[in-house]
């Protein structure tokens, strides 16, 4: 058996966390095709351990199709909606909860076996112990979302669609740190440099980016002022102020939409200067260097393509497309993170 004294580092530990981290990324991208395709209410029970099977017989399919009728959605956005249609929504929610439970298996499992080989450094036991928790935290708010369109709504709340979407992209990034922290062992640098500090800062930007993302999702704003530089040839929309701060911040959609803009162009300044600084840098290692570069980059482009998904319309694929990016975009600021802490 390997001892917890002999290495702060394991390699078999570390790829199982990147695995993981896949899995986390292909739970994202489902969870976008299921908010772009209107099909997260179709599954109108939470149901942790039988809702693992889906229908399986006709009855089944009617059974559920009665409940999904009884909500508003069905009532004011989907009335007349046959079967078939039905199952076309029922299939992406019902993928995107299996692959919830996927991933709880992916990590419980390997991780029971590491933790009884002893082969997962001391000081990472908790930090897992917290990802799992994390994990299971972010099935319960899936349900707690979901509940919120189920009576007074046609779809969830913006609100909550965010906190459920930050707590994914939270979920990655933790693994991704943790998975580069198994591979190479501790960090040996005493103090933190400035441009550790500077990517730390980076990192928290880009989430919070995604968060009025999700705000954009949960409004359906993406899909309203569909030009650019420019909103119905305005610099702020005329739907800008909601009825109260809490109304204009989280589901105006002429607000969310601008809000989102703001934070690409800042963004994208920083990312422009940073590349700049990092090639002319005399003091960062050179694959530190060609990771601020690639950083920078991906931010450069994931703006680009915001803006191209937002003057089409917001195609499913397109849309989709954009929240990959930016789940690369944050993993990468993550890793950056790391590295610049590094020696």
């Amino acid at each position: 058996m390997t001892s917890f004294l002999r290495s702060d580092r394991s390699r078999p530990v570390a790829v199982w966390l990147f695995v993981v981290a896949a899995f986390v990324l292909a739970m994202i991208v489902v969870g976008g095709a299921t908010r772009l395709t209107d099909s997260g209410l179709s599954i109108t029970e939470w149901k942790p351990v039988t809702g693992a099977l889906p229908p399986m017989s006709a009855q089944d399919w009617n059974d559920e199709f009665a409940l999904y009728k009884a909500i508003p959605q069905y009532a004011q956005l989907n009335h007349g909606m046959s079967l078939e249609q039905f199952k076309a929504i029922y299939w992406w929610e019902w993928s995107h909860r299996l692959l919830g439970r996927l991933v709880g298996a992916v990590f419980a499992l390997p991780f029971a076996y590491f933790l009884l080989r002893r082969e997962i450094p001391r000081r990472l036991i908790g930090r897992c112990v917290g990802l799992f928790a994390l994990g299971g935290l972010q099935g319960a708010v899936g349900w707690w979302m979901v509940a919120s369109g189920l009576s007074e709504r046609v779809s969830v709340a913006p609100e909550r669609l965010m906190v459920h979407l930050g707590l994914a992209f939270a979920l990655l990034g933790a693994l991704v740190w943790t998975a580069l922290d198994a591979w190479n062992g501790a960090a040996r640098q005493a103090l933190p440099s400035p441009w550790s500090r500077g990517a730390l800062a980076l990192v928290g930007l880009i989430f919070f980016q995604i968060l009025l993302g999700a705000l954009v999702a949960g409004t359906d704003a993406g899909f309203v002022y569909n030009d650019w530089p420019l909103m119905n040839g305005s610099l702020i929309p005329n739907d800008y102020a909601g009825a109260n701060l809490w109304a204009t911040v989280a589901h105006s959609q002429g607000a969310v939409q601008l809000h989102h803009r703001l934070g690409a162009y800042l963004l994208t300044l920083i990312a422009i200067a940073m590349i700049w600084a990092a090639s002319r840098s005399r003091y960062l290692t050179f694959d530190t260097r060609m990771l601020a570069i690639t950083v920078g980059g991906s931010i450069v482009l994931q703006a680009i393509l915001g803006v191209i998904t937002l003057i089409f319309g917001v195609p499913i694929w397109l849309g989709m497309a954009h929240q990959i990016a930016a789940a690369i975009v944050l993993s990468l600021a993550v890793a950056l993170a790391w590295r610049a802490r590094r020696p």
